[in-house]
């Protein structure tokens, strides 16, 4: 029978692929453009950053959150909080640590570095959420497992809040348009691949906007939310990229240490 880790990451690799199929179908059904997805790149990060993580934390979500339980730390431990209603409360805590991370890693220059990998994709499609450099994956890490302990999220609200972000991040990165009378009901609660679309601009004033990933509230909150039009076309990638395509597997994993000058907020 396997072990609670085993099964966290598990149940997170299947709701994550329910995710892709169902991206896959809705990038046919209701496409936002013709794309020539960066395939190799995407999935050749994806491919590096999974080992990254597997060696250095595998399912060390879990664990932190099952240490910090059984010493009943957290602010929801001190507060008494039920296990139902600690995991979702542990949900909107990890979202907004989550926007908080997102807006720091386009203002402070040595996180924008490795978040640039991110933003380099010409094609927005549900790919480009995989587009990760392993760096910035690394340096999320201690910040989410802080955010875990100092909130008392337990294991099941870990492996739930995983589960969502996962499948809104991939879902919201989609080449694919929500029917019109649709979109506006759901954007007032979450981030749709309208909204994403225009924070993956090649145009800095836009690509500091709407950098929620599960709720869109948090961007109305902190003044970064910007609606822009659910149908236009826009033009993706990096501002300043001056090569002839956007960066393949090789280039992105050297970006970061390149002397580009990144810009900031």
């Amino acid at each position: 029978m396997p072990d609670a880790e085993t099964t966290f990451q598990l149940t997170r690799g299947m709701a994550l692929a329910a995710a892709v199929v169902l991206a896959l179908a809705l990038e046919r059904l209701r496409p936002h453009e013709r794309l020539r997805p960066a395939w190799s790149t995407n999935v050749g990060l994806w491919v590096v950053d999974t080992l990254v993580v597997a060696v250095v934390c595998g399912a060390c979500g879990w664990v932190v959150a099952a240490w910090a339980a059984d010493r009943g730390l957290g602010l929801f431990a001190w507060l008494g909080a039920g296990p139902w209603a600690a995991g979702a409360a542990g949900i909107l805590g990890l979202d907004i640590v989550s926007y908080l991370w997102h807006r720091a890693n386009h203002q402070v220059p040595l996180l924008w570095r490795f978040h640039q990998v991110h933003h380099g994709d010409e094609s927005f499609h549900f790919t480009t959420a995989l587009r990760f450099h392993p760096g910035e994956l690394l340096l999320a890490l201690p910040v989410r497992l802080a955010a875990i302990v100092l909130l008392g999220v337990p294991p099941a609200g870990v492996l739930l809040f995983e589960i969502v972000f996962g499948v809104a991040n991939l879902l919201e990165h989609g080449n694919f348009d929500l029917p019109r009378r649709l979109e506006p009901a759901v954007r007032r609660l979450f981030i749709t691949p309208a909204l994403h679309r225009g924070h993956h601009t090649a145009d800095w004033h836009e690509l500091n906007t709407n950098f929620g990933t599960v709720f869109s509230f948090w961007d109305r909150l902190g003044g970064t939310f910007r609606a822009g039009d659910a149908g236009r076309r826009v033009t993706t990638g990096l501002p300043d990229w001056s090569g002839p395509q956007a960066p393949s597997l090789s280039e992105s994993l050297r970006l970061p240490f390149q002397r580009r000058a990144p810009r900031s907020a």
